[in-house]
């Protein structure tokens, strides 16, 4: 693990923004409350940015796999990947806080035969995934977080 990053002092999203809502009240209730958002829960990512080298923080719905944590990187469908995708694929090494854990790992993209077992479970956590990859020509990856132990 990195030991020159400020694992406890993350930019967060922009101000204004529901995102940065979240990440607030889920921060300030030590995870007790953001856990659950919009009737599915959440987790907090933080990731290194590829071109900052410092933490980003940032909300993302997951699911979870044999004691590793699924997260999807749709950016809604866009076209491109999510910036915290790009961070991770440029850096493995993260932070994620779940509820009131905060566990250090490392992230991947999912191997294609992990996405096909993998997407099904997301999509039951989020219909809205299903949407999201007819949207675009780009296979949203999934992406799966082993916590160090």
């Amino acid at each position: 693990m990195t030991t020159d990053i400020d694992w406890d002092h993350p930019t967060d999203p922009r101000e204004g923004s529901w995102q940065l809502d979240h990440v607030k009240q889920y921060v300030a209730s030590g995870g007790t409350e953001g856990q659950y958002w919009n009737g599915t829960q959440t987790l907090l990512l933080t990731t290194v940015g590829r071109v900052s080298g410092r933490p980003v923080r940032t909300p993302l719905i997951y699911g979870e796999a044999g004691g590793r944590f699924l997260v999807v990187a749709s950016k809604g469908g866009d076209d491109a990947h999510p910036l915290w995708y790009r961070n991770l694929t440029a850096h493995p090494e993260v932070r994620i806080q779940v509820g009131p854990r905060v566990l250090q790992g490392t992230a991947r993209t999912a191997s294609s035969a992990e996405r096909a077992a993998f997407w099904p479970v997301m999509v039951g956590h989020w219909p809205a995934y299903d949407e999201y990859q007819a949207k675009t020509d780009r296979e949203i990856p999934v992406v799966v977080i082993e916590p160090e132990s």
